[in-house]
């Protein structure tokens, strides 16, 4: 089973997979944010998907944002639309960063890819995480 990771923010949102044996990720696309469970239900219907992983956008200081709450109540809605995936939030913090600096964007098109890249970053860390478990 794969596993998928979203870098959710509110025009566009980042989708990243893993592979089957959960030693890999690879961005998968960058889709619009209303879009999103559309997108979701389309991906979970061509792939054999798991576990969604959603980033958590913490402060530096590890407390919640604006930006972690509305994180959190999409996650919450669309964990409700595909109630049979397990639902993972997971710390993001300086995966944005981390992408831009590793696609150094010069179009509109690249840069949307740094949110795909950023969600491949953290699943990345997700799955690292489980080795240790």
């Amino acid at each position: 089973m794969k596993l998928l990771a979203l870098d959710i923010g509110d025009v566009w949102t980042g989708i990243a997979i893993s592979d089957a044996l959960g030693i890999t990720t690879r961005p998968y696309k960058t889709v619009s944010t209303p879009q999103l469970l559309k997108e979701l239900q389309e991906i979970c219907e061509l792939e054999p998907i798991k576990t969604i992983v959603v980033g958590h956008p913490k402060t530096m200081k590890g407390t919640k944002s604006a930006q972690t709450l509305k994180t959190e109540e999409m996650a919450k809605e669309l964990e409700k639309k595909l109630p049979d995936k397990e639902w993972v939030l997971w710390d993001e913090r300086l995966s944005s960063k981390h992408a831009a600096r590793l696609t150094r964007p010069k179009t509109k098109e690249k840069k949307l890819e740094t949110h795909s890249v950023a969600a491949a970053l953290f699943l990345m860390s997700y799955l690292d995480s489980l080795k240790f478990q």
